[in-house]
């Protein structure tokens, strides 16, 4: 499946998973730091097709005009989360690597945001963006970061060795870099903690049934594959593992948990802040 079918086949999951009481807490936090009158300008990192803007543009003040900055280095996701963008909420897109931001750059923003990022960066990068966000001056709603733990449901015995290959796929070194993987919500909330912003976290957990199964048969053909391209010895009893989940799904029998982790970081003596 390509980037944008599979983008648009999980955003409904996204949306019913996206901690919203982080949102309420960022609500409150840009109300009472943020100029009536005056636009919010919002920097989706790796926006994809612009989901997170449609999820959140509306739990935003509504006393203030969004602009929101579209960061991708796919063009043809940019040209798609541009077009998408919801009524009465102007943009721009920004091509390119979204790891060379500074404070500099971020002169001005509202609001950092990002959706099933984190885990595809490496610790410094991570650093980075805390050091640039925090530097600015401005909050950050950080979504959907994997948390290194699914549920199957009917269970199977090949499960633990699959998720530990998964895992260990998500950690890999690629091109050099070594990605965090389900670490990254542990890591992030760490850099930011580390320069002073107030972080809370929230679960943001799939939870995929009967009317989700497209969605959760997808997740299984791309959880199977990774786990054998970290361990090619289970290729050997992944066809059997896959037809037996697929014919579990078309039964409507399958359940799919998969762990996910939110992540606010309000500037230093915020009141509304706090760790959990």
């Amino acid at each position: 499946m390509c980037a944008p079918d599979w983008l648009a086949l999980r955003e409904p999951a996204d949306a019913a998973a996206r901690a919203s009481v982080l949102a309420e807490q960022l609500n409150g936090h840009l109300r009472a730091v943020h100029p009536a009158g005056t636009a919010l300008v919002v920097r989706d990192l790796g926006c994809g097709t612009g989901s997170m803007a449609r999820w959140l543009a509306g739990r935003l003040p509504d006393s203030t005009s969004q602009h929101w900055v579209l960061h991708d280095r796919d063009p043809v996701l940019l040209d798609r989360a541009a077009a998408s963008l919801p009524a009465g909420v102007t943009g721009e897109t920004c091509p390119g690597d979204l790891t060379d931001l500074d404070a500099g750059r971020l002169a001005g923003t509202s609001l950092v945001t990002c959706s099933a990022l984190l885990d595809l960066l490496t610790g410094d990068e991570v650093e980075d963006i805390a050091e640039a966000v925090t530097t600015a001056g401005c909050p950050a709603l950080l979504t959907l970061s994997v948390a290194g733990s699914v549920s199957v449901t009917p269970a199977d015995p090949l499960d633990d060795a699959f998720a530990a290959a998964f895992d260990a796929h998500q950690r890999r070194t690629a091109d050099g870099r070594r990605l965090l993987g389900p670490d990254a919500a542990v890591a992030a909330a760490a850099a930011f903690e580390r320069r002073g912003a107030r972080v809370t976290t929230a679960p943001s957990d799939w939870r995929l049934g009967p009317a989700e199964a497209e969605l959760a048969q997808e997740w299984l053909r791309g959880w199977i594959e990774a786990a054998c391209v970290q361990r090619p010895e289970l290729r050997a009893v992944a066809g059997e593992c896959l037809r037996r989940r697929l014919t579990a799904a078309e039964a409507g029998e399958l359940r799919v948990v998969v762990r996910h982790r939110d992540l606010l970081a309000l500037p230093a003596g915020d009141p509304r802040g706090g760790r959990s």
